[in-house]
């Protein structure tokens, strides 16, 4: 058997996104929908005699100390004893600081990666509380589900089946907006917020693109559109491409939209062209995330 894993970690999208209240701990409570995409990072996580260490194909992500993958690692291999170490090899194609969740995809592949190198010792209900102590959406992306309703902090989930796969198109401006900056925008604006119930979802509103298009919008969007006006002007610019679903992913910076076809996506990647943005074409999967497969370019020492 080979001593190494390849993991996809898929990107996500949320189709809406409320901010409930704001904790004493500063941490704040949220109602979203999160649905993956085909967009992924790409982990080849090898064993190696001890430690946690990690090569980053892409842009720098900062220390290694405080990379979620590497957390990750050290988290399943000090719970099953520390009898072995890996080398991370992350390739990185999710924009970071976008709202796409790559860092916490990240973190959850390497989840599953370590702990099927060891044996699949850590049980599921156990990983899934390392995920969600890692981080809010580190516990979606852990779950490997296609898309979920998600409450709390992000760690309380309902999977819900995906609709059909459909084109997206992803608009990632030159400029970045760090989720804790986001968050503290709203408090700026929301001092005393008034307490908001759950919303109430027919069994059918997530089932089509349509419908999830009618639901309500991603609260973020008036707080970062009013502090970075050249994310609203392209959110209107890609809203005028005519998707049947437009949104800021999470806290930003990276619009999504969703399309009915492949061609009219195309025709709006023409349209934005590349003017202060990249613009990155990839689809939304309607199965959930597939597990580590063993990496047969490595053979065992």
């Amino acid at each position: 058997m080979s001593d190494a894993l390849r993991v996809l970690a898929h990107a996500k999208i949320n189709l809406f996104l409320r901010i409930l209240a704001r904790e004493s701990s500063g941490f704040h409570q949220i109602e979203t929908a999160f649905a993956l995409l085909e967009l992924a990072d790409e982990l080849v996580v090898r064993r190696t005699a001890a430690g946690v260490t990690l090569e980053v194909d892409g842009p720098d992500l900062g220390p290694s100390e405080e990379n979620l993958a590497v957390r990750a690692a050290r988290m399943v291999l000090e719970a099953t004893g520390n009898r072995f170490g890996v080398h991370i090899k992350l390739t990185k194609r999710i924009p970071v600081r976008a709202g796409l969740g790559g860092g916490s995809s990240d973190g959850a592949a390497a989840l599953h990666a370590v702990n099927t190198l060891a044996g699949n010792a850590v049980p599921r209900h156990e990983l899934l509380h390392f995920a969600a102590k890692l981080g809010a959406d580190v516990a979606f992306f852990a779950g490997g589900a296609a898309l979920a309703v998600a409450w709390g902090r992000g760690e309380r989930q309902f999977r819900l089946p995906a609709p059909p796969s459909s084109p997206v198109l992803l608009a990632v401006p030159s400029i970045q907006v760090a989720t804790p900056d986001a968050y503290a925008w709203w408090d700026e604006q929301n001092r005393t917020p008034a307490p908001r119930g759950p919303v109430t979802l027919d069994p059918d509103a997530l089932s089509t693109w349509g419908s999830i298009g009618r639901l309500g919008g991603n609260d973020f969007e008036t707080v970062v559109f009013g502090k970075r006006p050249e994310l609203r002007s392209l959110f209107e610019r890609v809203a005028e491409t005519g998707p049947v679903w437009v949104r800021l992913c999470g806290s930003g910076s990276a619009i999504a939209a969703v399309y009915k076809k492949e061609t009219e996506r195309e025709n709006a990647v023409q349209r934005l062209g590349e003017k202060n943005q990249a613009v990155i074409s990839t689809s939304t999967r309607q199965s959930p995330a597939p597990a580590p497969s063993f990496d047969e370019a490595f053979t065992p020492r």
